[in-house]
């Protein structure tokens, strides 16, 4: 990630975005200002930004859309802002993908603080790290076997055996680092939320099947009779290693 950040603000009110991007601006943010879904396109056909924060409640096209459009075409960290604060509005925007939400009016230097968790989860691996040809690095400890895949724990990547990088959502990650940690236990639902510090139990424990769903469609040598993350009836879930399974 460059120094300075590109976060696109996408708000059809222009007082709302321009004072977000005024305040991220004062804290050495570069930022573009969107009024919908139609410019936040353009600009992200140019460029890819960082991270976008994203109005959900917008006349022109509403932001689930625009989340569910974006993530077709790239893995770009969401932040979602709320007006109502719908628990099925943050519920559908995070099974969509987006990586956090905040409520509007939002404290603006709690949406700052959520953006930088956001980007430091979101960042790239280190050029010495991407520089390795092979996937499997000296410090085995920072590399763990989920299926068909290897989660790189230090760069929070999720690699093939030819070192490709598979897209993962910060969300997703944390869900793997829980399980990396704790390989062989049965993990509630409750455990699991816990463990990866979900701040809204509410709306994550409604997601955590749809997460687990969405990782087992990468991991997993065959997703419909998952072996890695198993479904343990009335107790959660649990991670099996390759050298656990028969």
């Amino acid at each position: 990630m460059s120094q300075n950040p590109h976060i696109i603000v996408v708000d059809d009110e222009a007082p709302a975005r321009e004072m977000v991007g005024d305040y991220l601006k004062m804290h050495g943010f570069a930022v573009t200002l969107c009024d919908g879904g139609k410019s936040l396109r353009a600009e992200i056909a140019a460029k890819l930004p960082d991270l976008v924060v994203l109005d959900l409640n917008m006349p022109e096209e509403d932001g689930l859309s625009i989340i569910r459009d974006l993530k077709a075409r790239s893995n770009v960290p969401v932040i979602m802002l709320t007006a109502t604060a719908s628990p099925i509005d943050r519920v559908v925007g995070l099974e969509l993908g987006a990586d956090d939400y905040i409520a509007k009016p939002c404290e603006l230097r709690e949406l700052m603080a959520r953006i930088r968790s956001v980007l430091r989860r979101a960042a790239p691996p280190k050029p010495a790290a991407a520089e390795t040809a092979s996937p499997v690095k000296t410090d085995s400890a920072q590399l763990v076997r989920f299926g068909t895949k290897w989660l790189d724990l230090e760069a929070q990547a999720l690699r093939d055996d030819d070192g490709n990088e598979h897209p993962l959502t910060a969300s997703e990650f944390g869900l793997l680092k829980v399980f990396a940690a704790n390989p062989k236990r049965v993990l509630s639902r409750e455990r699991l939320l816990e463990l990866a510090n979900a701040r809204d139990a509410e709306a994550f424990d409604r997601a955590v099947d749809l997460r687990i769903m969405r990782i087992r469609r990468k991991i997993e040598p065959d997703p419909t009779k998952p072996a890695v993350i198993r479904t343990i009836r009335g107790g959660g879930y649990l991670f099996s290693p390759a050298s656990d399974r028969p």
